[in-house]
């Protein structure tokens, strides 16, 4: 501990106060929710007090410290800002005031909550069986002990704390602004790689073409599936054959169109990588097979995922209820796909590469600058930094 730091429980600096409100006074409730993992609050909407079994809701003011008794442990743990005052969070999350302002700083304080070590403090502490059950008490909350350099040092800390936290933050609005740029340039480069091209039928230029699996005894095999909204393929776990009971499972290939019948609608549509070659999806996975000189799976997933390609997709989905929107094979089969000349396919998947090369560039450069942050929390509460 650095000279002239006392560590003190944080029921010296902070106590509880609640601002209770009975579910019958008012109509209606503005509600908060609280991010896991010291994220801060969120804003839901309105809540009915004919809604809930409790009989009042917490309100918020600013600058009080609130805890979710039931997910503390995760880091659901915030300060309440300005623009979070008056709205109301359930009796389930206690708020806290600062005792004396000549003694803490609240944000000094809001900084030491981020830290994970607190967080497994309390988990450690909390009662019930299994981790969506512990809960933390007001009690065990405010006996964690905090380290309390003098007001001034604290200000300070909790100063360079924040410019650096908002220089990530610009950071990452940055890289957001970049990101939107780079995806309306490359629509625009679609757009003009497929003016003028000729439209034909899905089957003619990339067949479905299924590539079922001879299940062998006690043999395992590496599975895959496609994420929504255009976010690609990801492995899931190995299973072994004897543990199958109705799946009939189908071999994927690199150069694949990979699409989910019952997600298809929502953007499940991916092109299979060389790292994906030789796998194999559940039979809900539809494998189209591109004729390379004619197109690639790269150039139809970007098709399908733009704003046309989803709606035809869509309307190869029919069904009122999410998860009874199977897609017709007949009818996205029969479906008309741009097939423009192959150079001109080539040059923009070529920039579309460059592209995502750079982006998954600069989220590696965002993810160790945010990964740092932990590290200079702990320097900063141990008076180094």
């Amino acid at each position: 501990m650095k000279n002239g730091w006392d560590m003190v429980k944080l029921g010296e600096v902070l106590k509880l106060n609640l601002d209770s409100v009975e579910v019958g006074t008012m109509p209606e409730f503005p509600f908060a929710g609280i991010y896991s993992f010291g994220n801060g609050l969120f804003k839901r909407g309105g809540q009915s007090g004919s809604e809930t079994s409790y009989k009042a809701f917490n309100r918020l003011h600013k600058n009080q410290i609130v805890v979710s008794k039931v997910k503390g442990w995760e880091g659901a743990i915030a300060k309440v800002e300005e623009n979070f005052e008056g709205l109301f969070l359930s009796p389930i999350c206690p708020t806290f005031d600062l005792i004396s302002e000549q003694k803490a700083d609240i944000h000094f304080i809001d900084w030491f909550l981020k830290q994970e070590f607190v967080w497994q403090k309390l988990l450690d502490g909390s009662k019930g069986i299994g981790a969506r059950r512990n809960a933390i008490s007001e009690k065990q909350f405010l006996n964690l002990e905090i380290p309390l350099p003098p007001l001034s040092e604290q200000q300070r800390i909790a100063g360079r704390l924040a410019a650096l936290k908002g220089k990530i933050e610009a950071v990452r609005r940055l890289r957001e602004e970049q990101e939107k740029e780079m995806k309306g340039l490359l629509l625009m480069q679609y757009q003009k790689c497929i003016e003028g091209a000729e439209w034909k039928p899905l089957k003619e230029v990339a067949p479905l073409i299924r590539r079922r699996v001879d299940l062998q005894p006690n043999t395992v095999y590496s599975e895959i599936g496609v994420r929504s909204f255009g976010k690609g393929v990801f492995e899931k776990p190995s299973f072994n054959s004897d543990e199958l009971s109705w799946e009939k499972p189908n071999w994927i290939e690199e150069g694949d169109l990979l699409m989910s019948n019952i997600k298809a609608w929502e953007g499940a549509v991916a092109a299979v990588d060389k790292e994906h070659d030789g796998k194999v999806g559940s039979h809900r996975y539809l494998t189209f097979v591109p004729y390379p000189e004619i197109t690639s799976a790269k150039f139809l997933a970007f098709y399908f995922l733009t704003d046309t390609g989803n709606l035809k997709l869509s309307e190869a989905s029919p069904g009122s209820a999410d998860r009874n929107r199977t897609l017709n094979t007949k009818i996205i089969l029969n479906t008309l796909v741009p097939v423009p000349d192959l150079d001109l396919q080539k040059d923009f998947l070529q920039l579309q590469t460059q592209m995502e090369t750079l982006k998954a560039a600069q989220a590696a450069q965002l993810s160790a600058l945010e990964g740092l942050f932990p590290a200079v929390l702990e320097r900063a509460f141990r008076g180094e930094w």
